[in-house]
């Protein structure tokens, strides 16, 4: 995944950059790789993420239906696929559906399958995802898309472990595990009639939130070697990235997520006709947000930060971000954790 002797960045010592640790970060995932199994391509290594693998090791050998829950572009499919991999079913097939992605005349199809003329243009029998993952895991992808009169013939095909193919009178047995993900509130769906609740509890057996990628920024220098590194590969070339840049990068809250982060990257390096990619090179969208520090504050400055407000607003975001852990804070800081108790000792007594 990254190659041993290449780290695509240029850090300094002294700048933003060095609390990375890159090349203790890379290390530790080259030692990791060696005792994963299904976890290869999921990369970081803050504590948000960790608590998701720790997750996933729990839940992936039992058979139990998973609700994997994220934000659009957070990896829920990866996550799903992981689960699959690490499952007693890794020797089935891992068949994925996107509610979201199939027209509402063809879902049922896609699911049960069909017989030759069951509909206008059913030209030859077809296998429905069910049965293709028969053994296996069926991953159904945006599950708060589906029609609630769907929801009903997916909750009884779960209740009674087979199917009927659209047209078609047989019932087939099915032996499948359903991962299912969503980046809706499905509770709130519930409550609003668009999602079954009877469906809601048979799929929410076991559930696995992913953090968007704001809640876990330093896993981002990780996620751009990554990416620098596939794209590299791909093209046959070498892209680093300026100090600048990957600071925009560690500052903006990605919507988007991870492949937005992906996006933006192999933009700019399609872009970049140097070996580096510069803060130019990003979309404006990137370089021009501000940043959270510079919110309105409490004197009404019109969004300045006096000095002594904008140092506590950062100290305290980022033992936000790194869940309370002191010596990490202090690191990322880059200053003495001595300092880092005295300003926190100050704060309280505010």
């Amino acid at each position: 995944m990254f190659a041993d002797s290449v780290i695509p960045f240029k850090t300094t010592t002294t700048d933003l950059v060095s609390y990375v640790a890159l090349d203790q970060y890379l290390e530790s995932q080259r030692a990791a790789r060696e005792s994963r199994n299904g976890l290869d391509d999921i990369v970081g290594s803050s504590a948000a993420l960790r608590g998701v693998l720790d997750q996933i090791r729990t839940v992936a050998p039992t058979d139990a239906t998973v609700l994997i829950e994220g934000e659009t572009g957070t990896g829920k499919e990866l996550i799903a696929q992981a689960i699959h991999t690490q499952s007693r079913r890794s020797h089935g097939r891992f068949v994925k559906l996107n509610c979201a992605a199939i027209p509402l005349g063809l879902l049922e199809s896609e699911l049960f399958g069909h017989e030759k003329g069951a509909f206008t243009g059913a030209v030859a029998q077809k296998i429905g995802r069910f049965e293709a993952a028969n053994g296996g895991t069926l991953f159904l992808d945006e599950i708060g898309e589906m029609p609630v009169d769907l929801q009903a013939k997916l909750l009884r095909a779960l209740q009674e472990k087979e199917i009927r193919p659209v047209g078609s009178v047989r019932r087939i047995p099915i032996n499948v595990r359903i991962l299912a993900a969503t980046n809706r509130d499905l509770e709130q769906s519930v409550a609003q009639g668009t999602f079954r609740r009877d469906l809601f509890f048979r799929l929410n057996v076991l559930t696995l939130r992913i953090p968007p990628l704001r809640e876990r920024r330093q896993d981002i220098p990780l996620l751009v070697a990554h990416v620098l590194d596939r794209v590299g590969r791909d093209a046959g070339t070498e892209k680093t990235i300026s100090d600048e840049a990957l600071k925009i990068l560690l500052n903006y809250d990605w919507p988007g997520n991870v492949r937005e982060l992906e996006n933006c990257l192999e933009r700019a390096c399609a872009l970049s006709s140097a070996d580096d990619i510069q803060v130019r090179d990003l979309p404006t969208r990137v370089y021009s947000a501000p940043s959270e520090l510079f919110g309105m504050s409490s004197s009404g400055n019109g969004g300045i930060l006096p000095i002594a407000e904008l140092e506590k607003v950062t100290i305290l975001n980022a033992l936000a971000q790194v869940n309370g852990d002191k010596m990490l804070a202090a690191r990322l800081l880059g200053i003495g954790k001595t300092t880092l108790y005295r300003k926190l000792k100050e704060y309280a007594q505010a």
